[in-house]
């Protein structure tokens, strides 16, 4: 069983990476794939794969199957402390960079049917 304390600093962790602070910018945006993910971070599958296993874990993100495909968003239900740094994501960081940054790209981007 996990205490209060332990559970709020797995999800500290979670927000303690650069990695994990922007694929939950972008996920708080919209839902996308792994490989929009890949494409807009500039970063491997591998390494976009195993922080959003962690974010998962921390009950940051949810996942939905779509075939042999994934798609990630922000966790919808979240509550406590998970709502408010998720609201805290969505308002407060933006102007950081390279969160701004991959709002832009995201604001840009077409997913074209890699998945």
């Amino acid at each position: 069983m996990t205490t209060p304390v332990a559970d709020s600093t797995e999800v500290f962790q979670a927000f303690a990476d650069a990695t994990r602070l922007r694929l939950l910018n972008l996920l708080v945006e919209q839902e996308l794939c792994v490989c929009d993910l890949c494409e807009l971070l500039d970063e491997e599958q591998p390494k976009v794969s195993r922080h959003l296993a962690y974010l998962r874990r921390a009950e940051l993100v949810t996942v939905r199957d779509e075939g042999k495909w994934k798609y990630y968003r922000a966790a919808r239900g979240a509550s406590g402390l998970r709502k408010t740094l998720l609201r805290c994501v969505k308002t407060c960081l933006r102007e950081m960079e390279p969160l701004n940054t991959d709002l832009d790209r995201l604001a840009h981007h077409e997913c074209d049917d890699c998945c």
